[in-house]
């Protein structure tokens, strides 16, 4: 499938119900209730709070394909792009019909609805379910389980979003999709079930590569047991991490969206239309490993005035996400003040020595919010 194709299908599906950040039950519930017989909705369970937990399978094909996105409450972009992928499958006579004959996908679009409903990582006990895949202490883990043993997948797709400090390797390029093929013990053994993981991520870096060359990174394969995708792949089945990252100025992660539906049309289509063996495992190491890099902002040759910080510095900003009135917003907190020579900013400003001070002239310090700062006098604001 070419890029082109992918192109013209995005525009075609992209699912317009569905924007920004913010993605709860609320947003979906009229999308499952508007798909047709070919797709079977049910409820598998509830979370903590008594939220339904959804699915939708699909497809009648051989190869099962079980897919979950908001494990972390506030990753949304995965799930956009699954209601796009979607759209795509609704059309009886696409060109894509074929996926549905040779698989038959099993997707649970938002695992912790509480945590997406409240905007946080973690469920409505604060329990990260990402930890939680040998306790099983939560329901919501339960549910995943639960349908994992019942599905039995031959492939695993675990579907985050990461944040804005990630680069793809030491360079100057954000790792605007991440992938990782998870280890399955402590040695962090290539295996056969490995390898069929890296080689669908090599597929899919190959397509993204046309699209944002230098922007896909590759995970860090620490083995830890109570993650899920070690715990699945600990079972000898291929599980694939995709991480939804940053792309210039795209805060609300609609560039990204893109990018996630092309990573997953490259690799279903590759896993219909082929016997995936796992020999062009090789590609995967050639991704760069996700390094930190980028701050939000960075204000270059600050003078911050202070007896801790005497020297010209510089000021590294971190953006933090707020829900407020049911909407995402942004704000601004230092989180550096130091020599950032081996760091970058989605934007920077430079102070040119002159004196930067927070709000009611008051001396920039490391955890203080920000909305603004005044550099030489002049006011420059820090929110988007």
């Amino acid at each position: 499938m070419n890029i082109t194709e992918i192109t013209s299908l995005y525009k075609t599906n992209k699912e317009q119900h569905l924007s920004s950040r913010y993605i709860t039950n609320f947003h979906i519930k009229p999308l499952l209730e508007m798909l047709d017989s070919s797709f079977e909705v049910s409820e598998i369970g509830t979370s903590v709070l008594g939220k339904s937990i959804s699915a939708i399978k699909v497809g009648t094909g051989k190869k099962r394909l079980l897919l979950w996105s908001q494990m972390h409450g506030n990753e949304s972009t995965t799930t956009k792009a699954l209601f796009d992928f979607i759209n795509v499958l609704k059309h009886r006579d696409n060109t894509l019909g074929y996926l549905k004959e040779a698989c038959t996908l099993y997707i649970i679009p938002i695992l912790n609805p509480d945590g997406a409903e409240a905007y946080t990582r973690l469920n409505a006990v604060d329990i990260d379910l990402n930890r939680d895949a040998q306790t099983l202490s939560q329901p919501e883990s339960k549910v995943l389980r639960a349908a994992y043993n019942t599905f039995k997948p031959h492939y695993c797709f675990n579907l985050h979003g990461q944040r804005t400090i990630f680069s793809a390797g030491s360079t100057n390029k954000t790792a605007t999709v991440s992938f990782l093929s998870p280890a399955q013990d402590e040695n962090r053994v290539v295996t056969d079930s490995r390898k069929i993981g890296m080689d669908i991520i090599a597929h899919m870096n190959d397509t993204l590569q046309e699209l944002i060359p230098g922007h896909v990174g590759r995970y860090d394969d620490s083995f830890n047991i109570n993650c899920v995708g070690d715990s699945f792949q600990s079972f000898n089945v291929p599980t694939i991490l995709f991480e939804a990252g940053h792309f210039k100025n795209d805060y609300n992660r609609d560039l990204t969206r893109f990018y996630i539906f092309s990573a997953y049309l490259s690799a279903f289509n590759y896993i219909a239309k082929e016997e995936v063996t796992g020999d062009k495992f090789e590609g995967y190491f050639k991704i760069p490993e996700n390094d930190k890099c980028f701050y939000d902002i960075i204000i270059r040759d600050a003078n911050v005035g202070t007896i801790e910080y005497p020297e010209i510095s510089d000021i590294g900003i971190l953006f933090v996400e707020k829900l407020i009135n049911k909407k995402i917003e942004f704000f601004s907190k230092i989180a550096s003040i130091a020599i950032l020579s081996d760091f970058y900013g989605h934007k920077e400003v430079n102070a040119n020595g002159m004196r930067v001070l927070g709000a009611d002239s008051q001396e920039v310090k490391v955890g203080v919010e920000n909305d603004f700062v005044t550099i030489g006098g002049d006011k420059n604001l820090l929110k988007l």
